[in-house]
Protein backbone atom coordinates (compact mmCIF):
# COMPACT_ATOMS: atom_id res chain seq x y z
CA UNK A 1 0.00 0.00 0.00
CA UNK A 2 1.26 3.56 -1.05
CA UNK A 3 1.70 6.02 1.16
CA UNK A 4 -0.33 9.40 0.51
CA UNK A 5 0.84 13.21 0.82
CA UNK A 6 -2.13 15.28 0.55
CA UNK A 7 -0.32 18.50 0.16
CA UNK A 8 -3.08 20.30 -2.15
CA UNK A 9 -3.66 24.00 -0.74
CA UNK A 10 -0.32 24.22 0.34
CA UNK A 11 2.12 26.64 -0.62
CA UNK A 12 6.30 25.91 -1.21
CA UNK A 13 8.11 24.75 0.91
CA UNK A 14 5.25 22.78 2.75
CA UNK A 15 5.04 20.02 0.26
CA UNK A 16 8.37 19.37 -0.08
CA UNK A 17 8.92 19.20 3.18
CA UNK A 18 5.74 16.83 4.32
CA UNK A 19 6.84 14.61 1.21
CA UNK A 20 10.90 14.65 2.76
CA UNK A 21 9.16 13.96 6.37
CA UNK A 22 7.20 10.73 4.37
CA UNK A 23 10.28 9.63 2.59
CA UNK A 24 12.29 9.84 6.20
CA UNK A 25 9.50 7.88 7.59
CA UNK A 26 9.40 5.11 4.68
CA UNK A 27 12.64 5.04 3.37
CA UNK A 28 11.59 2.92 0.67
CA UNK A 29 8.21 1.77 -1.40
CA UNK A 30 5.98 3.81 -2.85
CA UNK A 31 4.54 7.29 -2.14
CA UNK A 32 1.95 9.37 -3.65
CA UNK A 33 1.85 13.44 -3.29
CA UNK A 34 -0.91 15.25 -4.31
CA UNK A 35 -0.15 19.20 -5.05
CA UNK A 36 -2.12 21.94 -6.72
CA UNK A 37 0.61 23.96 -8.52
CA UNK A 38 3.25 23.64 -11.33
CA UNK A 39 5.82 24.99 -8.56
CA UNK A 40 5.21 22.55 -5.64
CA UNK A 41 4.94 19.63 -8.56
CA UNK A 42 8.35 20.27 -9.62
CA UNK A 43 10.12 21.25 -6.06
CA UNK A 44 8.47 17.56 -5.01
CA UNK A 45 9.85 15.72 -7.93
CA UNK A 46 13.15 17.80 -7.58
CA UNK A 47 13.46 17.05 -3.63
CA UNK A 48 12.48 13.12 -4.40
CA UNK A 49 14.76 12.73 -6.95
CA UNK A 50 17.60 14.43 -4.84
CA UNK A 51 16.99 12.06 -2.10
CA UNK A 52 17.87 8.98 -4.60
CA UNK A 53 13.90 8.18 -5.04
CA UNK A 54 12.46 7.74 -8.68
CA UNK A 55 9.94 9.94 -10.51
CA UNK A 56 7.63 6.86 -11.66
CA UNK A 57 4.61 9.01 -12.68
CA UNK A 58 3.29 12.35 -13.09
CA UNK A 59 -0.88 13.13 -13.27
CA UNK A 60 -2.95 16.01 -13.84
CA UNK A 61 -6.42 15.43 -12.77
CA UNK A 62 -8.11 18.43 -12.83
CA UNK A 63 -6.88 20.77 -10.54
CA UNK A 64 -4.75 18.55 -8.75
CA UNK A 65 -1.05 16.52 -9.79
CA UNK A 66 -0.75 12.91 -8.71
CA UNK A 67 2.95 12.15 -8.20
CA UNK A 68 4.11 8.86 -7.34
CA UNK A 69 7.66 8.34 -5.97
CA UNK A 70 9.19 4.90 -5.73
CA UNK A 71 12.50 3.37 -3.96
CA UNK A 72 13.34 -0.31 -3.69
Amino acid sequence: MSAVVDAKGLSCPQPVILTLNEINKARKGEIIVLVDTVTSKENVSRAAIARGWTLKNVEEEGETFRITIAKD
